[in-house]
């Protein structure tokens, strides 16, 4: 007589496997079918990095600067080295780093994937956007695929490729934390559009490329911030090859000045409201350059500077993003409150030097 004996019942995510037990009898083995699935995605995304590294790590470049300046006490010449990445752009040896890598170096050396070093020379640098662009006289190069960092989206995959201090394509991986940052560039000015990642970078890594998962540069890595973690930089893609472009063109980055000294004020409630102006902040002149732009065109020390050709200033970092190559030379109107009159004085911004 035999009984019937009720088997478990194992949830659809687990398979069933038979294999002999010790009576000779098969028994079921339950395989989580949730693992696997994991696994599968994991060998996805590990295939995504290593494509997109393959694609990109032979462009990638280590650079070696020295820079050579007059000593503290004896006025004799000192050298210092340093260095970070880059990445070839062009076939016929263009690269795109970072100006803080490579400003005022007297000699670059630039070693290549394949373990050649050779010489370069600048084109060009902006500090400014801390994007430059140098050239090396060598022949089998790969260049990069550029991507549009317009089209990017927080959470999409991030790649950090370098080569610092000579270890070949140190990888690092994360996502997109945030678009359209702002960070400070060692001239003082805002670089707009800053892509922020949590991909890894070390000091080395400036100037190297910031990949998606197609193998396409959508950014160059420039700065991290230290005290904490996963913070990282790197300047949009489209912001880089603008800077190539005219760099390659002029040699540099034109921009217009007016010659004054400012820092950024609240503007009294009653004036912002009396002139229906848009910020209720604008920047105070506390300096004027002798034979600048600024004196010419009659502007005084403790006028509020709200306007230029209409468009509001805010702060400081507003005048110097409207005071583009467009300006140089030309007619402008800067709107001030002078005491609580407000008045419009035509400027001819003159090219930054």
């Amino acid at each position: 007589m035999h009984a019937d004996i009720a088997s478990p019942d194992f949830p659809s995510s687990f398979l069933s496997t038979t294999q002999p037990n010790l009576s000779g009898e098969s028994s079921a083995i339950p395989i989580d079918r949730s693992l696997s699935a994991d696994a599968t995605l994991l060998d996805a995304y590990s295939r995504a990095v290593t494509d997109a590294v393959e694609n990109v790590s032979p462009s990638v470049v280590n650079i070696e600067v020295r820079q050579t300046s007059p000593g503290p006490r004896s006025g004799e010449p000192r050298e210092r080295r340093g260095g970070g990445s880059g990445f070839v752009f062009t076939p016929d040896g263009l690269i795109l780093t970072n100006s803080h890598v490579v400003h005022n170096a007297s000699h670059i050396d630039v070693t290549l994937s394949d373990g050649r070093r050779v010489p370069a020379h600048t084109i060009g640098d902006d500090p400014a956007t801390d994007i430059a662009v140098i050239r090396i006289d060598a022949s089998s190069l790969t260049p990069v695929q550029l991507g549009d960092s317009q089209q990017l989206r927080p959470g999409q995959m991030a790649i950090a490729i370098g080569n610092p201090y000579g270890f070949q394509s140190t990888v690092t991986a994360g996502v997109i934390s945030a678009l359209g940052r702002t960070l400070r560039s060692y001239s003082g000015r805002l670089i707009e559009d800053v892509i922020q990642t949590d991909a890894a970078l070390n000091p080395g890594n400036s100037g190297g490329p910031l990949a998606d998962s197609r193998g396409q540069v959508i950014g160059v890595n420039t700065a991290t911030i230290l005290p904490a973690q996963g913070i990282c930089f790197a300047i949009g893609i489209n912001t880089a090859k603008f800077v190539a472009s005219r760099l390659l063109r002029d040699g540099r980055i034109r921009r217009s000045y007016i010659g004054i000294s400012a820092q950024t004020v609240p503007i009294h409630r009653r004036i912002v409201r009396f002139y229906n102006l848009p910020k209720e902040t604008g920047i105070v002149v506390v300096g004027l350059e002798p034979n600048s732009p600024a004196s010419a065109a009659g502007l005084r020390e403790g006028d509020a500077i709200v306007a230029l050709d209409d468009k509001p200033v805010a702060g400081v970092d507003d005048l110097h993003r409207l005071l583009t190559d467009a300006q140089v030379g030309v007619r402008s109107a800067l709107t001030v409150i002078r005491h609580t009159e407000r008045l419009t004085l035509s400027i001819f911004p003159e090219e930054a030097r």
